[in-house]
């Protein structure tokens, strides 16, 4: 099966690149990322080869249609892989785990889009985070994603939603509205589980120098599957309220963001309960950009994760610098620091902290070319 969806797949890419200059609305894209990463895990050294560090590695088919009267119909399929072992990235069982989605577009009323998508407070977030959310080396993705016993049963967004309805607004004087309702959906990889209908609303500004966005979500319960937990966990009903601004003054863009993940009470007896796993936690970032120079590019961030009501918290920081070879290609270098307190066990994705309070240092290298 998965040779005959590989074949499935390269048929499509060749018959989308051998046409792209007969259909000018279809685009054939993509990224290779790759890097060396130094990882000091709790007094444990380590060297790895990893991919995505600056941005995930992705091939992807994206186009429109003008249909008249000012309508288009657009779509976007997007694939991602690790460059460094040719292996798909996250789900193995999902052909276009970044997107795959659907729609329609108009230039006065906005647009509506069908299928795997961004969420929109993904997007109210993006602008203020000096890593891009980067899902393998960004602090904001290190909390986000934080495997932690105080917050098991806490739902976090996850950036992306399946089975999902979004609306974006058109740009009015800088103000744009977002909208999202996706059906429950569930996976197998990295954890078998599923999750409830999801709300998601967001609005955003942009302008003389100011970005500024609020954002709502409400995630309908659902359930996953542990190793070593007796029965499957619950994951909690669960709202996230998110706050986002930058502001930008010559070549520094200063930028903050906030979100606080608040989930329904566990009932009592259940295994959520039992675990004491259904705490609310708050993450907290601010950081800047620095464009040097036209093809150099200096990042700072700073992070705060706090689980309410326990001994659990962390905070990082990290230094980032970018060089742009060309208009595709750059190399960068990542240098971060994360401090775990209590139980807390904070790392960067694909990291397993050594143990509870245990601190990480990381330091890479890495090369990114975009086609």
């Amino acid at each position: 099966m998965h040779s005959s969806r590989r074949m499935m797949v390269g048929a499509a890419l060749f018959a989308a690149a051998s046409g792209v200059e007969a259909q000018t609305s279809v685009t054939l894209y993509g990224l290779a990322d790759v890097f060396v990463q130094y990882l000091n895990n709790g007094g444990m050294g380590s060297w790895s080869q990893r991919s995505g560090g600056s941005s995930g590695s992705n091939f992807g088919l994206k186009g429109s249609e003008d249909l008249g009267n000012g309508v288009k119909a657009v779509f976007t399929l997007e694939n991602g892989f690790n460059i460094n072992n040719g292996t798909s990235f996250v789900d193995s069982t999902a052909m276009f785990y970044r997107q795959a989605w659907v729609g329609l577009s108009h230039d006065r009323y906005g647009s509506i889009s069908f299928g795997r998508q961004y969420q929109p407070t993904f997007w109210a977030i993006y602008p203020t985070d000096p890593f891009r959310a980067n899902e393998v080396l960004s602090p904001l993705a290190a909390a986000a994603t934080a495997v932690d016993r105080n917050t098991f049963a806490v739902q976090t967004g996850g950036g992306r939603s399946s089975n999902a309805m979004v609306y974006k607004s058109p740009n009015v004087g800088g103000v744009q509205l977002w909208g999202m309702y996706a059906l429950a959906a569930s996976v197998t990889q990295p954890l078998p589980a599923t999750t409830g209908n999801m709300l998601d609303l967001a609005v955003t500004y942009t302008g003389y120098g100011l970005y500024a966005a609020l954002a709502y979500q409400k995630q309908h319960p659902g359930l996953k599957t542990v190793p070593g937990l007796p029965s499957a966990l619950p994951s909690l009903s669960t709202e996230h309220f998110t706050g986002a601004l930058a502001y930008r003054v010559g070549i520094v863009n200063l930028s903050f963001n906030y979100v606080y993940h608040r989930p329904a009470d566990a009932p009592a007896g259940s295994l959520a309960a039992r675990l004491n796993a259904a705490h609310p936690f708050s993450v907290m970032e601010a950081g800047a950009t620095v464009q040097a120079t036209a093809v150099d590019a200096i990042q700072l961030a700073g992070i705060q994760r706090v689980a309410r009501g326990v001994h659990d918290n962390a905070w990082g920081v990290q230094l980032g610098a970018e060089h742009s070879l060309s208009k595709r290609t750059l190399i960068y270098a990542r240098a971060g620091y994360i401090r775990n307190n209590g139980t807390s066990t904070m790392s960067w994705p694909g990291v397993t902290v050594s143990g509870l309070g245990r601190s990480q240092t990381l330091a890479v290298t890495g090369l990114a070319h975009r086609f």
